[in-house]
């Protein structure tokens, strides 16, 4: 005889009215937490922030949150994103402040709107990061920049679960400059580079590897930053996914 099929006991969530895209920050000592580190400090925001969450079904409900491309640990982002489902409607300002209140200081939420049709995922077709080199120049990091844009391919291995994979990073790249820069520490040089998202994503630490790979220029480790991510405009500029 088959065995029965368990039923959870217990009324049926409240339905989701509402969603809405948030845009939030990882930055100084907070670049360290890794994509499960920040959704449990994000599942404790919003229970301290009362925000109505709608809730899966099932046996171990939880918050119906969805993220998309979260940056690798290790690197500071100004533009993560999540889409959160809740059960009445709220205002997005709102929401804004009380979750940030509710987070710790780094990890920050910058925007929220309510989500338009479609897919957030489908939005967030490429990355401009920023890759910082304190204390060398800007021709230095030229050198190296040039040496890789003249290439059609440019492989680095990465380590998967599976073992090494070869991945060809220099197709993703679709814009890279350098210019000026540095803060209270001193003058750096300063690389904006547009990558578009493939499967896997390139990272900026292998940017970093193909630089000092194609060219004889010494580069230190840089500092990396995701600045935005969006939909590509006609001048090669990311558009606001939220906007």
């Amino acid at each position: 005889m088959a065995a029965a099929r368990r039923v959870p006991v217990g009324p049926a969530p409240d339905p989701a009215v509402q969603k809405l895209r948030v845009r939030y920050a990882k930055r100084g000592r907070m670049r360290f937490t890794s994509s499960r580190d920040f959704q449990r400090a994000l599942e404790r925001a919003l229970r301290l922030a009362q925000v109505p969450m709608a809730y899966s079904a099932g046996f171990h409900p939880h918050p119906k949150v969805s993220y998309a491309n979260a940056a690798p640990t290790g690197v500071a982002s100004e533009a993560e994103y999540a889409e959160l489902s809740v059960t009445r409607v709220i205002d997005a300002d709102q929401l804004v402040q009380s979750l940030d209140a509710a987070l710790p200081d780094g990890l920050d939420i910058v925007d929220a709107v309510e989500a338009a049709p479609g897919a957030l995922a489908d939005l967030l077709v490429a990355s401009r990061w920023q890759l910082s080199f304190p204390g060398l120049s800007v021709e230095h990091v030229q050198q190296a920049v040039d040496a890789f844009l003249v290439q059609e391919s440019v492989e680095v291995t990465r380590m998967m679960k599976q073992g090494p994979r070869a991945i060809d990073v220099r197709p993703p790249v679709l814009l890279a400059e350098v210019v000026a820069g540095g803060d209270t520490h001193g003058p750096a040089a300063v690389l904006l580079v547009t990558i578009r998202h493939t499967t896997p994503t390139v990272r900026p630490a292998e940017i970093w590897t193909a630089l000092r790979g194609v060219s004889e220029v010494d580069l230190p480790r840089p500092a990396s930053t995701r600045l935005a991510q969006g939909r590509l405009g006609e001048d090669g500029t990311l558009l606001d996914p939220l906007r």
